[in-house]
């Protein structure tokens, strides 16, 4: 049996077992077998890593030019893709995720890390019209303190980048807690980091369980704001943990993203996106498109077309060059998807492909392209978010039918309408009840495109220019401008 490969985390500039010395490993999902050894951060390494993040927020890392900060953002970039090839290999080994896409998405990822660079210049204040005489005032924005960043194990660089750049850019400090699911790819992402010769505690990366490290992490009395992406149940616990601390929330979570396809789309290109949608990355996307509604019109037509295009999808080694879909990500996940696809067979949800654990199984976490027909948008496959590569069909015949059946979920992360008619694409759009939505395409990502949902999937705005004041406060400067004394010292003006 090959060594394993062990990784230390990076507090205050240097690498760090955990003081209780107490590590666990990481499993390949595309193999079931342990292949890295990482350490579990208790609540004292929690407590060092804040600090260290405390002490570089007070010393010089937020009293740099702004243009100065944003030349470390730009280092960063640049050894992103300098090492692509790596940190896509590691995030593949570690995820299962395929590595025509992990390769692609470190390079692009860079991008996010220019984009604040740029930015971080350019947040402005404002002259207030001050309804005082003598009297000049202004609003600056300034940097919140010491941010925890947490982030989820499907789309970890990406994640990262959301949350690192914006709070970097603006003279943040931060604290990351990498997914205990699949962590390597960030103690990667740490080393290049150092490299860059950054001051020391302004990142800090570690990674463990809910309890301790979750908790003692959101909880700190340092940390100013928690930058969450994951399930609604952890959120819930971030929330009431924000209580002992007061401090700053935002929340990434989950969808059950709904996907509507009208009679006069064009057929191939929404096949596509869809095919993107729910079947890219396993379906382990948090705006997968896992509710397709179809038109009466085109429902058998476009339903066998699907089916067949799904059935085509190449099944292998993650690492292969040819694979389209690759494992899941843990057994846990699997397992869920069974049950789910149980119920739903149970309850008249009718399987026209897939369904069942891919002989590949036998070793890792393999499950085919799956698609089920759903008489009813309610039952267990269409409704609860599955995190794998299953897709609930639905027929529909008017739009008002589609938008009332679109927005009957707790979730609005992602949607996605297919049409040949503007007009309805934008009415559709604009009557959904979602974060995102995305017409005649799917599953695109930008720098300056804000990410976020409504209702159970979350609220704040990820990525965009607006996203960098999340990462501020507003402070108001008085200025009296008068030679003369002030008045009456005891009447508020």
């Amino acid at each position: 049996m090959p060594e394993l490969k062990k990784y230390k985390m990076f507090i205050g500039g240097e690498w760090l077992d955990s003081d209780t010395k107490k590590t666990f490993e990481t499993l390949n999902p595309e193999n079931n077998k342990p292949w890295a050894i990482v350490p579990e951060a208790s609540a004292s390494d929690v407590d060092k890593a804040v600090k260290a993040a405390q002490k570089a927020f007070e010393g010089e890392w937020p009293k740099l030019l702004p243009r100065e900060r944003g030349k470390f953002l730009r280092a960063i970039g640049n050894k992103l893709r300098e090492n692509a090839e790596l940190l896509g290999r590691i995030e593949t080994i570690d995820t299962g995720k395929i590595f025509r896409e992990t390769n692609q998405q470190a390079n692009y990822i860079a991008e996010y890390y220019d984009y604040y660079a740029g930015l971080a210049d350019k947040v402005e204040g404002t002259v207030l019209p001050i309804d005082k005489p003598n009297i000049q005032a202004i609003t600056s924005r300034i940097p919140i303190g010491v941010i925890a960043a947490i982030v989820p194990w499907n789309s970890q660089m990406f994640l990262t980048a959301t949350k690192l750049a914006p709070a970097l850019a603006m003279g943040n400090t931060v604290v990351i807690k990498s997914s205990e699911l699949a962590p390597a790819v960030m103690f990667e992402f740490a080393k290049l980091i150092e490299e860059t010769g950054i001051p020391k505690g302004v990142v800090n990366v570690l990674t463990g369980f809910g309890d301790p490290c979750g908790k003692a992490l959101t909880t700190h009395d340092l940390v100013e704001k928690v930058a969450f992406t994951g399930g609604p149940e952890t959120a819930r616990h971030i929330i009431r943990n924000s209580a002992e601390n007061l401090s700053e929330v935002s929340l990434e979570l989950g969808g059950k993203s709904p996907v509507a396809v009208f009679d006069d789309a064009h057929q191939e290109n929404a096949i596509n996106g869809i095919t993107a949608g729910i079947f890219g990355a396993s379906g382990q996307s948090c705006i997968a498109g896992s509710r397709l509604y179809l038109q009466k019109g085109i429902y058998d037509e476009f339903l066998d077309k699907l089916t067949k295009r799904a059935e085509r999808i190449k099944i292998g080694a993650p690492m292969d060059k040819d694979t389209e879909m690759g494992p899941l990500s843990n057994f846990k996940q699997l397992e869920i998807i069974e049950k789910n696809i149980k119920k739903t067979v149970e309850q008249g949800g009718k399987i026209k492909c897939g369904g069942k654990r891919h002989p590949f199984s036998n070793e890792g976490y393999y499950f085919p392209p799956t698609i089920i027909e759903c008489d009813n948008h309610n039952l267990p496959t269409a409704e609860n978010e599955l995190f794998g590569p299953v897709l609930s069909v639905m027929k529909f015949d008017t739009e008002k039918e589609v938008i009332e059946k679109m927005n009957d979920n707790q979730y609005g992360l992602s949607s996605g309408v297919y049409t040949s008619d503007f007009a309805r694409g934008l009415r559709v759009s604009n009557a959904v009840r979602a974060g995102i939505t995305f017409v005649n395409t799917y599953r695109l990502i930008s720098p300056s495109a804000p990410f976020g949902g409504i209702k159970d999937s979350g609220y704040g705005k990820e990525a965009g220019m607006d996203s960098i004041k999340d990462y501020t406060r507003v402070k108001t400067t008085w200025y009296y401008t008068s030679d003369e004394p002030t008045l009456d010292p005891f009447s508020i003006r």
